[in-house]
């Protein structure tokens, strides 16, 4: 399930990096390790947004403006769900980047019903090889239009599949169609404008800081619903619980606005 969880903002004007899951990664591991709850501190089977609201662009960051902020925040365990949605609210205030946040309300969003073929909107970055202490290989850039772009994914996507429990061998076999497809368009007018669809993001793991490589852009996922609901649900690649790999189902109204978007932080 997909949740929008509504803060007040305290301090308008207040900024934070442009790239700021890493500082909400750490906002949700101080709940969960200083929660009564101890089973829950090595869970991961979760996936966030970054901070959406009404934004300018500074060199420091991002700016809020808008009197509420929104995260969405997606857990297919109801139980884990509930435990953690119980633990933020106890919280008078919470505190990312400069932005003092108030939580206010949650809303569930609309379950999607996902076919075999579904056009998607990156919410956050993707990222495609885990990253590993004294190891450039999680940086290495691959080309979404490649098949080793599709394999990577599909074998991090398959592999989770298979750790949540939910699926038989049989059904994880029956899964073997997966491709996916870039929106070509959008990738030559960022390109033609000399910005990035994919770059080099920090990520905190163990204490540990690690840089991997994240790709932003829209793309269709040819592939059985099984697995188009698993990823909506979950995200796709590695390090959802981190806040990369958030997808949103597209349109062409979505596209053009992330392309301008993309292009305005680039």
């Amino acid at each position: 399930m997909r949740t929008r969880i509504i803060f007040s903002l305290k301090n308008r004007g207040a900024y934070v990096p442009f790239h700021h899951q890493y500082l909400l990664a750490q906002v949700i591991k101080g709940l969960l390790v200083f929660g009564p709850e101890k089973s829950y501190l090595e869970f991961n089977q979760f996936n966030f947004s970054g901070l959406k609201g009404q934004t300018k662009v500074s060199r420091k960051g991002l700016h809020y403006y808008s009197s509420k902020v929104t995260l969405v925040f997606a857990c297919s365990d109801k139980k884990f769900m509930d435990y953690f949605t119980e633990q933020l609210f106890r919280q008078k205030e919470i505190i990312v980047g400069n932005l003092h946040l108030v939580p206010e309300s949650v809303e569930a969003e609309e379950p999607v019903q996902i076919g075999d073929e579904a056009r998607f909107l990156c919410i956050s970055p993707i990222v495609l090889i885990q990253a590993a202490f004294n190891d450039e290989r999680g940086k290495k850039f691959v080309p979404p239009d490649s098949d080793e772009f599709s394999d990577l994914l599909y074998e991090s996507t398959l592999a989770r599949m298979e750790t949540v429990g939910k699926y038989t061998p049989e059904q994880l076999a029956s899964f073997y169609k997966f491709q996916i497809v870039p929106d070509r368009d959008y990738i030559q007018r960022i390109q033609s404008s000399h910005k990035k669809f994919a770059r080099i993001y920090p990520l905190f793991d163990n204490d540990i800081k690690f840089e991997v490589r994240g790709y932003t852009f829209p793309f269709t996922l040819y592939a059985a619903k099984e697995v188009q609901q698993f990823v909506y649900d979950n995200g796709l690649g590695y390090f959802t619980h981190k806040g990369f790999g958030m997808l949103d189902i597209s349109s062409n109204d979505s596209i053009h606005t992330t392309a301008e978007q993309e292009m305005t932080y680039a």
